[in-house]
């Protein structure tokens, strides 16, 4: 079933799809200039994660499915999902469900493979060739493990009548004593192959009766073979045991095809089912590199041509130790549920970490990465630093707020939910004043993506935007200074500049003259930027230092008034956020609070009324109003 290596000399006619899709990669690559990876096939790769249902994904298994991913999208050819289901005693319920739910989630959609839909499971594409039912995805299904038993019993008993395997009837009370026997006298463990001489018909017969058996592969020396990550590797020794001490109890490592009960052991499962699903590339974790020799053995056996096999280091912690759910490497929920993590910033995280690339920026979307991704693994095992993953997180927030669509709606969402859940509605009508809690939360992302890590952080951070009821320390000024030159002296004195606190609140009051259709960040900007207030000047720098020292109070009085001192969005976006009429009231509490008017600054602002301000700028009489100013 697997594709012959033969090319054909002249160009054919016509080119299937996969190829096309080959060929159209190696196009872009001299396009675009990028170096093709020597270890990149040329033709499509057919890829598999065949993740077990005895657990749940988490951040290394989530890595392991990526880079199988990319390998696939990067030539052109398929992703395909097969469930390892045989060992029923540690199988999780809802694993598999959530499996699938994790991997798209992040954007890991499968060419091929199992489906769920609620609890039913439902057809893929085309018909399934071969299967038993409907719910299978693809042409070589099914692609549950537990459903292909006969399968893997039919390929065992090739292996017996060509002489490969061989029937063991030895009792587990046996092979346990061999196993004491050997580890008192200071020998490996192993198998003295004490059944490897019964006779073929004899076996049968003894097998036909009831009698309980394993099938175990025979195999005197294991291959090495040409890793895509490590290059050139395996065990080449005899798996005899060469101690002299072992002469009269010699060994060989045997292993077992077939269980006692008929099911297959992973090793016979993964290579049977590779090679009827015409798997090319198999990407997966270090520790089973101790196992590959053994799989291309089998392959040999069965006179199969075996996939390329490429083997991804090991996650560790800053100290070198194998991440573990005490040091956050568990399941994707956690990442997802708890630390609120979004799908784009966890698969470039997950991608960052063992791979390398020639892109000048770190921040990467799924799309992207199809186009770059190339086989520059490093060997080591990788440390994972999780502030690089908040990094990440901070760049793809950003980057949802700004492109907006689809993601932009489904953040403004979540983080709506939150609000309700968080805060009484009658409260936050109080605050919306006829606007959508959908609108108010998209001004504020907007003003505030640079500081989003996640939801539970970024409502913290801002949380005087839903509610009415500021707790405002009372208010200190900020000590600014300038330097004030003196003829009669070559050194500098330095005095402080005192901002009234009645000009601050006139400052507010003129402020807030700004009608609603106008109420935008970029007047306020203005307004702010061309008021100035009544302090003492005596020269064109002082004015220009007295200037400066008036806006960063102004600011910070602002600040105190609108959000009792919070850090948060610009002052600007702050007003435009909160409206007209909740920034009035907020500003009018805080001038009762410091200056104690009595007129209100909303009767000022109702009436149109300007107060007398004898320290505005006078550049046509009316700068100090911006872009509102009359003309």
């Amino acid at each position: 079933m697997r594709r012959n290596n033969y090319r054909p000399l002249a160009r054919p006619l016509w080119i299937c799809y996969q190829c096309r899709a080959a060929h159209s990669a190696a196009a872009n690559d001299l396009r675009t200039g990028q170096k093709r990876n020597r270890l990149i096939p040329k033709t499509p790769a057919r890829t598999r994660f065949a993740p077990s249902p005895t657990g749940y994904l988490h951040l290394g298994s989530i890595r392991t499915a990526l880079f199988s991913f990319l390998l696939a999208k990067r030539t052109g050819g398929q992703f395909i999902l097969r469930i390892e289901d045989t060992d029923k005693k540690r199988t999780i319920p809802d694993a598999e469900r959530r499996l699938q739910d994790d991997l798209r989630w992040v954007g890991l959609q499968w060419n091929e493979g199992e489906y769920y839909i609620g609890l039913d499971v439902w057809q893929l594409g085309r018909n399934t060739k071969g299967s038993a039912g409907p719910d299978r995805g693809g042409p070589y299904g099914p692609y549950r493990q537990s459903q292909r038993t006969a399968i893997y019993q039919s390929y065992a008993h090739d292996l017996l009548t060509r002489g490969h395997s061989y029937r063991c009837f030895c009792t587990p009370e046996r092979l346990d004593m061999l196993a004491r026997h050997r580890s008192q006298i200071g020998l490996p463990a192993g198998y003295d192959r004490k059944c490897i001489d019964i006779r073929l018909d004899e076996a049968q017969e003894r097998a036909a009766k009831g009698e309980t058996y394993v099938v175990r592969l025979m195999v005197d020396d294991y291959p090495k073979f040409d890793d895509l990550v490590y290059g050139k590797t395996g065990q080449i020794a005899s798996s005899i045991t060469k101690n002299k001490l072992d002469f009269m109890d010699r060994v060989y490592d045997d292993p077992i095809l077939l269980k006692s009960d008929g099911c297959p052991t992973y090793h016979l499962a993964s290579v049977v089912d590779d090679y009827m699903m015409n798997i090319t590339h198999v990407i997966r974790g270090t520790e089973w590199m101790s196992s590959t020799p053994m799989h291309i053995s089998l392959y040999n056996a069965f006179n199969w041509t075996p996939p390329r096999f490429g083997h991804v280091p090991l996650l560790v912690d800053e100290n070198g130790q194998k991440l573990s759910k005490r040091n956050a490497d568990i399941d994707i929920s956690f990442f997802r549920d708890q630390q609120g993590i979004l799908p784009s910033a966890l698969v470039n995280f997950a991608a960052l970490l063992g791979w390398s690339h020639s892109q000048k920026s770190d921040v990467l979307l799924l799309q992207d990465l199809q186009q770059i991704f190339n086989l520059k693994i490093t060997k080591g095992n990788t440390v994972v630093s999780f502030e690089k993953l908040w990094f990440l997180q901070k760049a793809h927030a950003q980057r949802v707020v700004v492109t907006g669509g689809a993601e932009f709606k489904n953040m403004v969402t979540k983080v709506s939910e939150a609000v309700e859940r968080q805060w009484p509605r009658n409260q936050l009508e109080s605050i919306l004043h006829g606007r959508t809690l959908f609108e108010y939360i998209s001004l504020l992302l907007r003003a505030d993506a640079k500081s989003y890590t996640n939801i539970e952080a970024f409502l913290s951070r801002n949380n005087t935007f839903f509610t009415a009821s500021l707790n405002r320390p009372p208010y200190v000024a900020t000590s600014s200074k300038k330097l004030s030159s003196s003829a009669e002296t070559s050194s500098s004195s330095v005095a402080e500049i005192h901002v009234p606190l009645s000009t601050l609140c006139t400052a507010a009051i003129a402020l807030c003259l700004v009608p609603e259709s106008h109420w935008t960040a970029e007047t306020h900007r203005l307004n702010i930027a061309s008021y100035n207030g009544a302090v003492d000047k005596s020269g064109a720098k002082e004015d220009l230092a007295a200037d400066r020292a008036f806006e960063r109070e102004l600011y910070h009085f602002l600040r105190w008034a609108l959000s009792a001192g919070a850090p948060g969005p610009g002052i600007p976006e702050t007003m435009e956020i909160l409206g007209r009429a909740e920034s009035i009231r907020r500003l009018e509490e805080a001038r009762g609070l410091t200056c104690g008017m009595t007129k209100s600054i909303s009767g000022f602002a109702h009436n149109n009324e300007r107060p007398k301000d004898p320290s505005r700028k006078t550049n046509s009489g009316h700068t100090w109003m911006g872009s509102l100013a009359p003309r």
